[in-house]
């Protein structure tokens, strides 16, 4: 380091410190990065990369960014999964022996956010842990620093399972130890796109003990006790505002693997990966965002006990049943604002004025949001008033404390009313008369120097002065003005009586501001006495937000209350997709009934591409995943049992990350599904065994059918293309065939989206094919090929009883008629689609290849 100066020395022994974070180090009004750091921020930010000279031989690339807009620089950084290491000045430059003394205050990393800026107000921002042990347990332990939320669970599952318990909450980041199987982080960062981080300290500080006395597994205090560290090491600072941990016992709640949550399009779409479209996107009609994340937090584990379901629909129904009261609670709420993170806030110490306004304001509205919930009838919403504390202390004390309209920062003075400090008002009314003597002074000295445009002013560097232009300096009196400053047009001086006053006025200024600001901390401080009972108020106000989204959401799309009991009947009436039902433009959907009796554990769906197969099969998951979390369910009635698992396999995707085929994703994700299902859960496969050959499909997917209908015996919605096996109702007592009702009117296919007993009569292949305006010529010749294949099927189905000669006759094919030559062109199409196997290809494939004829067609 010798051939560096001493402040770059100083910068490479901090970095050395911070080798995985982009390290922001102050300099004066800015932040700067060197070398590597600067190169890659200046890329990644945008900004200008340039030099300076450190004592080397060779310049150092530098660039940096101004302090007072640093936030926006890291917001972008974070985002793209980077760690910043954020280094101050923590000694006063002026009384600094050689280099000015820094240090790392704050380690900001994608889990640890806590800047409003950098958060989704509508989603948590969770920081995991995974800890892995020798017999192939994992515990999962979760914070979300901005709510100081934490929780553990304990995974039997494998990695697998571990994958999908992350992959099921908003998780930003992920911390392992240094050992953790390297695979299985590329799969953290490549597959699910965590930032993994690591920590190999587990136990947990002495200070923090009271968090974990509900805690008595030693993997999940080990996991824990990671998480904690981590958190400790690089926030610096005391965490007041952790919230005890929640054990979280899974077989309390329905699982949802990974597979099943992106299917069934929960929370984001396949296509777009955004919100819109998802199921979210529909029933979300909460108003606050700490309620939105309520919400997700409730779809992301739906509840298996009935007593909590129960409670859960009586609230709904208790808010449903009187409307004029609920759009008033609607109305009070919309002014309450995010009360979990504003503790988080208090209590972690980035609090400032403006933010004990918006928390005095929120409280101010408790008090009318209790009226509103005695008004309600319903005993359930009784119980959710009694549960509410107004904290009117905390409101009175932010009342008569903080300023209506503080500024941003908490250094400059204007954050504290009048009235509030004796000593303060004193310095405030010194300053205010002082200014005033000041305006009077400057009218005293135009009228005796008759200079009408002399003024006084003022700035940090030279204080008050009298400022007189360079034309007007013969009108002054000679020896009263003392020369204090020149100007290119003017000169600025001071009197005797301007110096003292001036003594009196920046001495109370001075002293008002730093009264203010010890003031503010205090206020704060008490605020902070509270922070337990205020996350206690934000978790019942998100709790009555969800509920009155419930019944919103019920009212205005006509969803009905569902029933549950244990003889494990389905028994839908007319039943409909919440999603689908809403983004249908100029149509009607059509609802279906779902009926399985307890003899009835598969339900075998046949019936033409297009035709609603898959969408019958996601609206009865998605039916039993709103009932579970509390929610009303879109049909006219429903009787469920309750489901402790939901596996689907529907759509198709190469898993291009694990360099998997569609049909080894299907083979995987089917595997799952009879691996852990159980007679209580639900099974929803579409199309299994499409990605091979057509023999080879087939059997698999009569052999799952039987597996699951004999070993499993799971409710099973199969649909299928393979019309062989509507045979299996004959052989299997507890499968049952329905189909996709279809009509060919003057030699088109109408789709009626009516699901109705017994299998489908035809495919419908080619009449989707015409939909898709495939040229006429192709679909003719499809036609012909078809009813050739056809053909050929039935005459071997009837040679089975002929004689070897009658069976021969039957092959022979008539003489060809002479045609004419056609084009090269049309040859050559004609050619590829004679050599065309189509029958042997999944409808879909066949789409696929018909399509790309088309395509050359047109070219």
């Amino acid at each position: 380091m010798a051939q560096y100066t001493p402040m770059m020395q100083q910068y490479l022994k901090i970095k050395a410190e911070q080798k995985d974070a982009f390290l922001f180090f102050r300099l004066g009004d800015f932040y700067e990065m060197f070398f590597e750091d600067a190169t890659k921020a200046s890329q990644e930010l945008e900004i200008t990369l340039t030099s300076r000279d450190g004592g080397s031989n060779d310049r150092i690339p530098m660039c940096g960014v101004p302090y007072h807009s640093a936030e926006n620089y890291i917001k972008q950084l974070v985002e793209k999964g980077y760690k910043v290491a954020i280094c101050e000045q923590v000694e006063d430059p002026k009384s600094a022996k050689g280099v000015v003394k820094r240090e790392v205050v704050q380690l900001i990393t994608p889990g640890t956010v806590m800047e409003g800026s950098m958060l989704d107000e509508k989603e948590n921002n969770f920081l995991a842990s995974l800890s892995a042990f020798e017999d192939g347990t994992f515990a999962v332990s979760y914070n979300d620093l901005s709510t100081g939320e934490n929780s553990v669970a304990l995974i039997t599952g494998g990695f697998d399972a571990a994958l999908g318990e992350l992959y099921s909450r908003p998780v930003k980041e992920v911390v392992v130890s240094s050992e953790f199987n390297e695979e299985h982080q590329e799969m953290l960062k490549e597959r699910l796109g965590y930032t993994v981080s690591f920590e190999d300290e587990t136990e947990v500080d002495e200070a923090f003990k009271s968090l974990v006395e509900d805690v008595h597994q030693e993997k999940l205090l080990v996991g824990f006790g990671r998480l904690l560290q981590y958190i400790q090491r690089t926030q610096k600072r005391t965490l007041d505002h952790l919230q005890p941990v929640k054990v979280v016992e899974l077989k309390q709640y329905m699982t949802l693997d990974m597979y099943s949550k992106r299917n069934l399009e929960l929370v984001e779409t396949l296509r777009k990966g955004g919100k819109s479209g998802s199921l979210l996107s529909v029933i979300d009609k909460t108003i606050t965002s700490m309620g939105a994340r309520m919400l997700k937090k409730w779809m992301e584990r739906p509840l298996l006990t009935p007593s909590a379901i129960k409670t859960r629909h009586e609230q709904v129904e208790g808010f449903l049943d009187q409307f004029m009261e609920r759009e008033t609670l609607r109305d009070q709420l919309t002014s309450v604002y995010d009360l979990e993170r504003l503790a988080g806030r208090v209590a972690y110490g980035n609090v400032n004025a403006r933010d004990l306004i918006q928390l005095r304001n929120s409280l101010r509205k408790i008090p009318e949001i209790l009226t509103t919930l005695k008004q309600f009838q319903h005993p359930s919403i009784h119980e959710l008033y009694e549960k509410i504390d107004p904290l009117q202390e905390v409101k009175e004390l932010l009342e008569t404390s903080i300023a209506d309209d503080p500024p941003m920062t908490i250094k400059e003075g204007g954050l504290i009313q009048d009235g509030f400090n004796d000593q303060l008002d004193e310095y405030r009314d010194a300053s205010r008369n002082g200014k005033q003597w000041i305006a009077g002074l400057e009218q005293k000295e135009r009228q005796a120097t008759g200079i009408k445009s002399l003024k006084i002013g003022y700035n940090r560097v030279f204080g008050y002065y009298i400022e007189v232009t360079k034309a007007n300096l013969r009108y002054l009196p000679e020896g009263t003005y003392e020369r204090k400053q020149t100007l290119t047009n003017a000169e600025r001086f001071i009197t005797p009586e301007l110096k003292e006053k001036e003594s009196i006025i920046l001495e109370a200024q001075e002293k008002s501001v730093d009264l203010e600001y010890q003031l503010f901390l205090e206020v704060r401080d008490q605020v902070k006495a509270y922070v337990q009972q205020l996350q206690h108020l934000a978790d019942q106000i998100s709790r009555i937000d969800v509920l009155q989204g419930f019944a919103q959401v019920a009212e205005s799309n006509s969803y009905v209350r569902p029933t549950y009991d244990t003889d494990r009947i389905i028994d839908i009436k007319q039943g409909r997709h919440p999603v689908v039902e809403q983004v249908l433009k100029g149509e009607t959907f059509v609802p279906n009934d779902i009926y399985m009796n307890e003899e009835t554990d598969v339900l075998l769906i046949t019936g033409p591409n297009m035709s609603g197969k898959s969408t019958y099969m996601r609206q009865l998951a998605l039916t039993a995943i709103m009932g579970q979390m509390g929610c009303f369910v879109p049909c006219e009635e429903a009787s469920l049992p309750i489901f402790d698992q939901i596996f689907t396999r529907i759509g198709a995707a190469d898993d291009l990350v694990s360099g998997q085929s569609t049909f080894m994703v299907e083979m995987l994700e089917a595997n799952h599904a009879l691996s852990h299902a159980t007679e209580n859960s639900m099974i929803l496969l579409d199309e299994i065994g499409r990605g091979t050959s057509t023999y080879d499909g087939m059997a698999l997917a009569q052999a799952i059918v039987e597996h699951i209908h004999e070993h499993i015996r799971a409710k099973t919605l199969f649909s299928t293309h393979y019309h062989e096996l509507t045979s299996l109702e004959e052989d299997l007592k507890r499968l049952k065939n329905v189909h996709v009702r279809a009509e060919e009117y003057e030699g088109n296919v109408v789709f009626l989206h009516q699901i109705k007993d017994g299998p489908a009569d035809e495919s419908y292949g080619i009449h989707v094919a015409k939909l898709a305006d495939l040229p006429v010529t192709l679909i003719d010749r499809a036609t012909s090929l078809l009813e050739h294949l056809e053909n050929n099927n039935a005459k071997t189905e009837v040679a089975a009883s002929l004689s070897d000669e009658e069976q021969l006759s039957l092959f022979v094919e008539e003489p060809k008629t002479e045609k004419k030559e056609a084009p090269s062109g049309e040859n050559e199409l004609e050619k590829h689609l004679e050599s065309l196997n189509l029958l042997e290809m999944t409808p879909m494939d066949a789409m696929n290849e018909l399509y790309q004829l088309q395509k050359r067609i047109k070219s």
